[in-house]
């Protein structure tokens, strides 16, 4: 495990891309190895046990790739896998933890919607920081659920009247109960944006952890001396389970959206080379 080497991010499918794009912002020295385990997504409603057994194989992958450290972008394995994976390898291991604290701080309702997948409303983490943040300042914390809204992302129908349908239905009790903010509980979830806001306006102010995870990636890789050093030029390479064929229009629209916007470099605008891999 060298400072030279790759980092590795993991999703069940592409709503790691969202995470992806903070940690090239604040990494933009770094090689970037993405897996998506685009053959089993989603997670959200599978056994917890199916949810460890999958995030295991997928950083055992990673770990075969030589990556330095590496980060479970997905909530959903996040929720079950991340105390079995920092234990089963030597390498740094990071997670997401829903953005419920700076939901329960800014929010002037006191009222915070979560919106989540089964998977994590399931995990333990989500009930942790709950009681950590919200519960003590008095905050209410509505949750809201669909096992839809990954599989539209996936299809690439994150716009789509069917995804705003969707929304509509599951989000409107939030918004009469007066939450002001909505975290978003799943890596899938930020490219639901636009759809979001087309439904709803400024009801909500939307939060995700990317920026928090980027910023934590890079002190723990500068903590253990894992950092390249490069400043700019980092690559990324990209792994799926499934179908590369069908992966391939998705990843790039969602690329476009979100790794180089309001950037310089174009890139994503190409389409992406996506290799198959078996975990």
């Amino acid at each position: 495990m060298t400072a030279s080497a790759p980092l590795g991010v993991f999703d069940s499918g592409v709503g790691g891309l969202s995470i992806l794009a903070e940690l090239r912002r604040a990494l933009p020295g770094e090689d970037l190895l993405y897996l998506a385990d685009t053959a089993h997504v989603p997670y959200g409603a599978r056994p917890d046990d199916e949810i460890r057994t999958l995030t295991d194989r997928a950083v055992t992958a990673l770990h075969a790739q030589g990556v330095k450290g590496v980060v479970v972008a997905c909530n959903t394995a996040s929720a079950f896998s991340l105390g079995h994976l920092r234990a089963r390898f030597d390498l740094p291991v990071i997670g997401l933890v829903p953005a419920v604290k700076p939901a329960v701080q800014a929010t002037r309702s006191g009222v915070v919607g979560v919106l989540a997948t089964p998977g994590t409303l399931r995990g333990t983490l989500l009930a942790e920081v709950i009681r950590e943040w919200a519960e003590p300042a008095g905050v209410q914390v509505i949750k809201a659920v669909s096992t839809e809204l990954v599989p539209l992302v996936e299809a690439g129908q994150a716009d789509s009247e069917r995804t705003r349908a969707v929304l509509r239905d599951i989000l409107t009790p939030l918004a009469q109960a007066g939450a002001d903010q909505l975290v978003l509980g799943c890596t899938h979830y930020p490219f639901l944006a636009g759809s979001i806001r087309a439904e709803f306006g400024d009801t909500f102010t939307l939060l995700d952890s990317g920026p928090a995870v980027a910023r934590h990636t890079r002190r723990v890789l500068d903590g253990r001396g894992l950092l390249s050093g490069q400043t700019a030029g980092g690559t990324e390479r990209y792994l799926v389970t499934g179908d590369p064929r069908t992966t391939a229009p998705v990843l790039t629209t969602l690329l476009a959206r979100s790794m180089h916007n309001g950037t310089q470099d174009h890139r994503a605008a190409l389409t992406p080379r996506i290799e198959t891999i078996q975990t």
